[in-house]
């Protein structure tokens, strides 16, 4: 279906795609209270920092710079550390352990964002939904499929179940001031469901699928439950110091167009709206995998901005959103395996095709982790020398 086609289906659905990117300070100075984080750009006088004010759709120098995945398997100090503590639960619960990951890549590479070293299951427990990441097969939990266990899912207490995602933003507030933006992230209902009806990772989706087609109300239910719980963490990220939150679907891209928008879009919507009620001026960041064909059904979720794989080429991302939508990505991750050449010409073409405004210079996906440290320093360097 082409872009238009899409458009005019999504409108036939009664949904409406954002008129602008969110309201943001003709000063770039925000005019939040001050955080838990930290000392905000009002309260010190400072400019907000470069990734906030793109995200903002305000002028920029040249576009802010992170890479999803960047803290991680790719980088030695990440690999040494994780000598000290072999699990990631250990990694990712243990705020002053979360917080040197996540500081890793902007000591090494000065990127623009410092998203918080978690994982979008994080939040589980707190809903009576317990897992485990195992280093070599990813996360494994007992699945849920019947009504009882949907039931038994319950309504989280972030500051409960949590803590350390507060101490952990905290310290990076504090930490990076007004050089770097902190982003915080959660799971979308429909992925974080997958996990859940799967009992884990999977390479067909078969069982959540089957409960869509058979017991599409138990799944439902399941969605519903899913989407309140997330609305919350991510309004905790937001008041515990996160200046931008981005949301994961990384498996809506498996879905038909017509189960997309029965069991993906109306629950990101819901997060969407429920997230923006209460920090209306935080911009919302949406990824999802092989989402090429989507792009129009997010952002009629109401983001700020459409995380773009190298399925389509920004120019045409651009054109099929509209001014009023931001961009982040979208070079291949693969290219950081080539060489410096390569990797300079393809993140200046990226750059000159989303053009100078409302763009945040990213990956189409998480940086591989064969990816050799200099590699991605060359990328993140080409970004930061660029001015329009």
């Amino acid at each position: 279906m082409g872009g238009s086609a899409v458009a005019s289906a999504i409108m036939s659905l009664g949904l409406l795609l954002p008129s602008r990117v969110p309201s943001s300070h003709a000063s770039g100075l925000t005019m939040t209270a001050t955080v838990t984080g930290g000392e905000t750009a009002a309260s010190s006088g400072q400019e907000e920092p470069l990734l906030l004010r793109a995200a903002k759709g305000l002028p920029v120098e040249r576009p802010p710079v992170w890479m999803m995945r960047q803290a991680g398997r790719h980088m030695q100090a990440y690999r040494d550390l994780c000598k000290e503590y072999p699990t990631f639960r250990q990694r990712s619960e243990i705020a002053e352990v979360a917080t040197e990951i996540s500081l890793q890549p902007w000591r090494a590479y000065k990127t623009d964002g410092v998203i918080l070293f978690s994982d979008i299951l994080t939040p589980l427990p707190g809903m009576g939904i317990d897992f485990d990441i195992l280093e070599k097969e990813g996360p494994k939990m007992p699945p849920l499929r019947t009504k009882e266990a949907i039931d038994a899912v319950h309504m989280m207490d972030p500051e409960a179940a949590c803590p350390f995602v507060k101490e952990a933003l905290g310290n990076l507030r504090r930490e990076v001031g007004n050089e770097a933006t902190v982003l915080g992230f959660i799971g979308a209902p429909y992925t974080m469901a997958t996990y859940c009806v799967e009992g884990g990772t999977s390479s067909s989706y078969l069982e959540i699928k089957k409960m869509g087609y058979n017991e599409p109300e138990l799944l439902h239910t399941l969605l519903d439950k899913l989407a309140d719980n997330l609305a919350e963490y991510a309004c905790y990220q937001i008041e515990s110091g996160a200046q931008v939150i981005q949301m994961f679907d990384s498996w809506a891209g498996n879905l038909a167009p017509a189960d997309y928008d029965v069991f993906a879009f109306p629950y990101q919507k819901k997060i969407v709206s429920a997230v923006k009620a209460r920090h209306p001026d935080v911009p919302f960041i949406m990824y999802i995998a092989k989402s090429g064909a989507l792009l129009e059904r997010m952002a009629a979720t109401g983001v700020d901005i459409v995380s773009v794989d190298w399925t389509v080429t920004m120019e045409d991302a651009r054109k099929r959103l509209g001014p009023g939508v931001g961009v982040q990505g979208n070079l291949e991750s693969a290219v950081l395996l080539g060489n410096h050449e390569l990797i300079e010409q393809r993140t200046l073409e990226v750059i000159k095709e989303a053009g100078p405004t409302g763009h945040i210079m990213n990956l189409g996906h998480g940086i591989e982790a064969t990816t050799p440290e200099e590699n991605a320093k060359k990328f993140v360097d080409t970004v930061r020398n660029f001015r329009w």
